[in-house]
């Protein structure tokens, strides 16, 4: 059985960390935790300073708040980094979560979570200038739920959004009053020189 199979039979979910860096130099961590089967994200916190001691206590909080993260969730798989300590893979055995280490150096054995990094990345971090945590939180929740509620994924075969998704208006489309169309604009068939004031020339000749 491959890995990918793997990972699918068991339901598993895959958790790591991604550095952001704001405008004004200054480094934050977010945690974040995907369902492999549906490719549900959850963020987990946002921190300054990932040690052991806050990730343990981020991870009890998930449990807490949003306890159908890891509904039928079989085996929980990170690498091997220094932040997910003894008390953080206690948590999830105490679920009955088995915990699944990738080997040393090896991105690729995490995929799953590697790959949503990368949308992250192209789709929202790229695009925008963070400049402190209480915007990039913001941000971030707001893209979450967009990629969990709208966005379709060609891996799990969805070319359009869920049924139950709200259609998404974009700000044009808002400001725009509804049952109005924008006029034709007249475009003159004979070229016009610099004398031409608001196409005078090209009415009065076209009247002639």
């Amino acid at each position: 059985m491959s890995w990918t199979a793997l990972l699918r039979s068991q339901a598993a979910a895959a958790c790591d960390f991604v550095t952001v860096d704001t405008a004004l130099e200054r480094r934050f961590y977010l945690l974040f935790f995907i369902d492999v089967v549906p490719r549900r994200v959850t963020l987990a916190g946002i921190t300054t300073n990932p040690t052991g001691t806050w990730t343990s206590p981020a991870a009890r909080n998930l449990f807490i708040t949003t306890a159908h993260t890891f509904e039928g969730c079989k085996i929980l798989v990170w690498d091997r980094a220094g932040q997910f300590t003894d008390t953080f893979d206690e948590i999830f055995r105490t679920e009955g979560i088995k915990i699944a280490k990738t080997p040393p150096r090896t991105p690729v054995a995490n995929f799953y979570i590697e790959r949503w990094f990368g949308t992250l990345r192209r789709e929202m971090l790229d695009r925008t200038i963070i400049w402190n945590e209480k915007r990039l939180r913001r941000l971030v929740v707001d893209y979450v739920d967009h990629y969990n509620r709208h966005r379709p994924h060609r891996s799990l075969c969805q070319t359009t959004r869920p049924a139950d998704a709200h259609p998404v208006r974009t700000r044009r489309d808002r400001d725009r009053p509804q049952g109005l169309r924008r006029p034709h604009q007249r475009v003159p068939t004979s070229r016009l020189n610099h004398y031409d004031r608001v196409f005078g020339t090209h009415r009065l000749s076209e009247q002639r």
